[in-house]
């Protein structure tokens, strides 16, 4: 029985192309595969995709429903720790000066220090968030983590979630009891 790498090695690798309109005989002939009339038998005429010609189009026959927080989330340019290597030992590093550096885009979005890479330089760092691994690296180098505003940056506190969160109420709630008899 033979293997399918000896049937093929005598056959070509490359096919020649369909020579269209060439008459009859060729199975491409007369319309060359492009069917009878129509905007699609012309020649250069582009068709938009999603163009249904007279059908009303799929995106109008769809009811539109619903809601999207898309233009509500929290958006941050980010940064990180490894790319703040680049500026001098006691620079103050901002908006400003991570866009001129090229780390950030000319947009109105706050900056997000992201801890990705380690940092050896005394920085003075204006940032809009960090992470608490970025606070630790910038800590560790000497440097320090502000806000935009130029304080010291805290960490927002953790939220509760579910259980935890009726848990925490309720012993509020007996502490207020105790303190009050």
């Amino acid at each position: 029985m033979s293997m399918i790498h000896e049937i093929t090695t005598g056959a070509h690798r490359n096919t020649k192309r369909t020579r269209k309109g060439r008459g009859r005989a060729s199975g491409h002939g007369k319309t060359a595969g492009r069917g009878t009339k129509g905007a699609k038998a012309r020649v250069g005429k582009y068709v938009k995709r999603g163009h249904e010609h007279g059908q009303t189009p799929i995106f109008r026959r769809f009811p539109k429903r619903g809601f999207s927080n898309f233009k509500f989330a929290r958006r941050f340019n980010i940064v990180n720790v490894a790319d703040l290597e680049r500026f001098e030992d006691g620079a103050t590093v901002d908006a400003a000066a991570l866009h001129e550096a090229g780390l950030v885009p000319a947009k109105d979005e706050p900056v997000k220090i992201l801890g990705n890479g380690n940092l050896s330089r005394r920085l003075t760092v204006q940032a809009g968030h960090f992470s608490k691994s970025a606070l630790e690296k910038i800590a560790q180098a000497g440097g320090v983590a502000q806000d935009s505003r130029g304080e010291p940056f805290v960490l927002p506190s953790e939220k509760k979630k579910g259980a935890a969160k009726g848990k925490a109420k309720a012993d509020k709630a007996a502490k207020a009891e105790a303190a009050a008899e």
